[in-house]
């Protein structure tokens, strides 16, 4: 008892002059160890002392003899589950930098001993899976002995807790942290099964995650804090998802299809997929699933098993992944986590990239029986899918009609009143049904506000013309926003015109229509201007009284005022209001037809003038004004 008695004397002085002379109160330790060696309080003193001071050399070395000679003292587990929280948390401030920097001073052989006995020391299952982790990233050997027992593990434990939804705690660790341990070494032999397995826990999660909306699962947390975060995966207002049992930041996955990727070309690859090694897009994903596709009847075996799984699974994910793709942009309200506010709904709009195509290369494109039967085949299907959404985007349309005078144009009942109108016309084109199209069309840019200035257009598309044949019909992605309605709205109703216009039969307002519309995206147009031409020249004259009030397009003036002269064939341009009249009722008197001419000189000069007005205000104007004109044009 007396040397008990001395032990406590000691500690007791040493803890009384620590504060004034800490290197007598070392001393005194130092002296009370030396004299009683095996007592565990001098030695955790000592600790204590060099703890607080934050000296990590000597506190680490002292935390080291404790875990060596005093292993079943619950002070020294109290003292290395601090540590071990710090290893956890992502915290930065200075004393959990102080507790990691005094771990690392400890031998790798004791570190990897304190963190498996600090795990037999845990009772929740996180906690217990969080340790063993640790463990795992700082010691790669021990992989192969606790990496799938550990994924086990966090499987189970989603099944005891009745967790149904797959973006859980366990599930996160499990997919993001010790998956990517476990099938990337190489020690491991693990069988396809188990591989695949994974691959769909892993798909599970990922996709649950990118499509996860507001629901009792996940903790969703408002701040009116305004962060600098840009992401589009981040919604204004810097709204929070908590996965229930991770903290804020341990709840956030970034590029969950790239990290899905990185999974399904690590489990390919070991599961001796076809196809190159490495990790591939997903467009490259589903061309090699076509591929192997054509290639599955012969197969047999093994081999064809394999295939028939690689077909499968990439073949899903693809599909998910363009599902996903196409709701979040056309109704990014769906899931948590996107900004339907900042970025507005987007369109599935007909592909109008090849709409100035030359009607003789379209034709010849399909100049064999067998392929024009093939595509009568299948463009009878597409009509019959045309005509449902049609169905559904009338219904659609009329719930989402904004009410007079109660919505902005750019309000987000107009947005998607347009959006419905948009696609009805795209639906009514893809028919043949090119008079419904136009006047579905012009009550959208009816809605429109006049642009205050034209859009930018990308230099490398200037004067290109795409020539590539499509084999149906292509789909696109349009945002709704006035900048891109009304250009896509000016191509589709130039498309209903074209077959029109360039046939055998005179339709002079049609043709002046497509005059017009051709004026957008010139020079891209040129070419069909330049048909246009040709038909006015072997008509020998053409009638349009509207084209001084919307055509300013110095190319075509030019073109239209060669037309007049002797070299250009002297066409008869009845372009003036009531020109036409005053001619016919003048033939024979040559001063009323020499005034025709001079009005006629005059008003090319006064257009010219008007070069650099704005065009989309133009046509904006001209389907406004013309809306009845335009719409009777057509059958």
């Amino acid at each position: 008892m007396s040397a008990q008695k001395d032990c406590e004397f000691l500690v007791k002085r040493a803890r009384e002059l620590v504060s004034d002379d800490p290197c007598a109160a070392k001393a005194w330790l130092i002296t009370a160890r030396t004299l009683y060696p095996a007592d565990f309080n001098i030695q955790y003193e000592m600790y204590i002392i060099e703890r607080n001071a934050e000296r990590t050399a000597s506190a680490g070395r002292l935390l080291y003899d404790m875990f060596i000679n005093f292993p079943d003292q619950p002070i020294v587990w109290r003292e290395i589950s601090v540590i071990t929280a710090a290893l956890r948390s992502d915290s930065q401030d200075k004393h959990a930098q102080f507790l990691r920097g005094l771990f690392e001073t400890l031998p790798g052989r004791v570190q990897c001993e304190m963190l498996l006995k600090a795990t037999e020391q845990c009772f929740n299952t996180l906690e217990k899976a969080e340790m063993l982790l640790l463990l795992l990233k700082r010691f790669p050997e021990s992989v192969v002995q606790h990496g799938v027992n550990l994924g086990e593990k966090l499987l189970e434990a989603e099944v005891s807790e009745n967790v149904e939804n797959p973006v859980n705690c366990f599930r996160k660790l499990f997919v993001c942290d010790v998956l990517p341990l476990v099938i990337n070494n190489m020690d491991m032999r693990l069988p396809a099964s188990l591989m695949q397995k994974y691959m769909l826990k892993a798909a599970e999660f990922y996709i649950g995650y990118v499509t996860r909306g507001p629901s009792p699962d996940v903790q969703i947390q408002g701040s009116q804090e305004g962060g600098s975060l840009k992401s589009p995966t981040v919604s204004r207002g810097s709204q929070r998802y908590v996965i229930d049992g991770l903290s804020e930041k341990s709840s956030v996955v970034a590029e969950p299809w790239e990290r899905l990727l990185d999974i399904l070309a690590v489990v390919g690859a070991r599961c001796e997929w076809q196809g190159d090694k490495g990790q591939r897009g997903y467009v490259d994903m589903l061309q090699r699933v076509k591929e192997l596709c054509r290639y599955l009847p012969g197969l047999e075996g093994d081999t064809w098993s394999r295939c028939c799984s690689q077909v499968v699974i990439c073949a899903a994910l693809v599909l998910f992944r363009s599902a996903f793709l196409y709701v979040s942009a056309v109704q990014p309200a769906l899931f948590q986590g996107l900004n339907a506010l900042s970025s507005g709904p987007w369109i599935l709009v007909e592909d109008l990239s090849l709409v100035y195509n030359d009607l003789e290369v379209e034709r010849g494109a399909l100049k064999h029986a067998h392929k024009k039967r093939k595509l009568a085949d299948g463009r009878e299907k597409t009509m019959g899918q045309y005509r449902k959404a049609l169905s559904s985007l009338h219904q659609m349309a009329a719930v989402q009609q904004p009410q007079p005078g109660q919505q902005s144009p750019s309000g987000p009942a107009s947005l998607e009143h347009h959006r419905a109108l948009i696609q009805q016309a795209s639906c009514h084109y893809a028919l043949g049904e090119y008079r419904m199209a136009c006047e579905k069309l012009l009550d959208v840019v009816g809605g429109l506000m006049a642009p205050s200035q034209e859009p930018t257009k990308n230099p490398e598309d200037q004067g290109r013309v795409k020539t590539k044949m499509r084999k149906g019909n292509d789909l696109r992605l349009l945002p709704c926003t006035s900048k891109a309605v009304l250009p896509f709205c000016l191509q589709l109703m130039f498309a209903c015109f074209k077959l029109r216009v360039f046939t055998d039969s005179r339709d002079d307002l049609s043709l002046g229509h497509v005059v017009v519309l051709l004026q957008h995206d010139w020079p891209q147009g040129e070419m069909l201007f330049l048909k246009a031409m040709e038909k006015i020249c072997q008509q020998g004259s053409f009638q349009y009284e509207n084209f001084f009030n919307y055509v300013t397009n110095i190319d075509m003036l030019e073109e239209f005022a060669y037309l007049r002269t002797t070299e250009g064939g002297r066409i008869q341009l009845e372009l003036l209001p009531n020109q036409g009249i005053l001619i016919k009722h003048h033939t024979v008197t040559r001063g009323i037809t020499k005034g025709v001419k001079e009005d006629f000189r005059l008003a090319m000069e006064r257009q010219v003038s008007r070069c650099g007005e704005n065009l989309y205000s133009v046509l904006h104007r001209f389907c406004i004004n013309e809306k009845i004109m335009i719409i009777q044009s057509l059958p």
